[in-house]
């Protein structure tokens, strides 16, 4: 009897941290508004927005394999700098992403709002940094990114907000020229 009980209090203590350590895992890292200000060293310049529609509409839909969630994107454009925020499902919830472009590579991305349960490790710079300098090719990223065990669809959602940010950034930068 006294091993069952043991047993019954390690198997709550187990499911009881698992639930919590998930639920510290969702929430607002960084505000939309922190980010940019911390991009542009609390001097950011007015918001820009670019509409998704025709063959924009048509090439985010390509880059990220379904259509994206909204019309419009907000964006952010000083000194040949652009910084995106973007949505993209994980699992079952949108997960916001902050990106920087440079020299049509990824400066910086950062996840700003986890709303899953799981996946959330690809918060941790340890795996943003490897964003650092990728390019898009050919609707591809021109580097390979080593992913995160138990975080896929968090990967994939990172993955495809980087292509979509990184080609909005291309096209805006070809319009102004």
């Amino acid at each position: 009897m006294l091993n069952i009980k043991k047993y019954s209090l390690l198997i709550t203590t187990t499911l009881l941290l698992l639930t919590v350590s998930s639920l510290f895992a969702r929430g607002v890292y960084q505000t939309n508004e922190d980010f940019i200000s911390e991009v542009f060293s609390k001097k950011p310049p007015e918001k820009s927005s670019i509409m998704l529609s025709g063959d924009v509409r048509k090439r985010v839909s390509s880059l990220l394999g379904h259509p994206y969630g909204g019309l419009i994107v907000k964006y952010w454009e000083k000194e040949g700098r652009t910084a995106w925020i973007l949505k993209e499902i994980g699992k079952t919830e949108p997960i916001t992403f902050g990106i920087v472009i440079k020299e049509n590579k990824i400066e910086k991305i950062k996840v700003l709002e986890f709303r899953e349960s799981r996946g959330w490790e690809v918060k941790y710079p340890a795996f943003t940094r490897q964003f650092n300098g990728v390019g898009l090719e050919a609707n591809k990223l021109n580097k390979s990114i080593d992913g995160v065990s138990g975080a896929t669809l968090s990967y994939w959602a990172m993955t495809g907000v980087s292509r979509v940010a990184l080609f909005l950034h291309q096209h805006q930068s070809s319009k102004s020229k």
